[in-house]
């Protein structure tokens, strides 16, 4: 999809996706080894009382089906800042489900456009746990036609 058929609140639904304890783990040991992500002894001791999922690790599950019907498909370029913000504990087990829309968009040149996509992940209780905002600049419909309008 181009950018001028890219919408500000357009959306698409992030399905439900479970908290895998193995994945989650794996995860942790190669990225983020910090104990509360990785040691069930020491995270027995913290406010949470057992292990969390990575914040990383937690917009990744969600990051990985707004690609799949990512707003400007095959017409996006690239991706120039992501931004998360954590809210609630996520842990193995948790199921997530969320919603991802068209925040802004604003035109960059006469090739393409930026759009800013938020993406919120709820848990089984509807509770937000992650926000995120990703820039994305997408392919605009005709550069030609678009240099002489500049």
């Amino acid at each position: 999809m181009y950018f001028e058929e890219i919408q500000i609140g357009d959306y698409r639904t992030i399905p439900e996706t479970s908290v895998c304890h193995d994945d989650m783990l794996h995860f942790s040991q190669v990225y983020n080894p910090h104990p509360v992500h990785v040691d069930e002894k020491f995270a027995k001791t913290t406010r949470a009382g057992k292990i969390l999922a990575s914040g990383v690790y937690t917009f990744l599950l969600g990051w990985a089906h707004y690609v799949m019907q990512d707003f400007g498909g095959t017409e996006t370029l690239a991706g120039t800042e992501i931004r998360m913000q954590f809210f609630a504990p996520v842990f193995a087990g948790d199921t997530l489900h969320g919603k991802a829309f068209v925040a802004d968009a604003q035109v960059r040149n006469p090739y393409n456009g930026s759009i800013d996509v938020q993406v919120d992940l709820y848990n089984q209780h509807d509770e937000l746990v992650l926000r995120s905002h990703s820039s994305e600049i997408v392919k605009r419909k005709n550069p030609a036609a678009n240099l002489h309008a500049v």
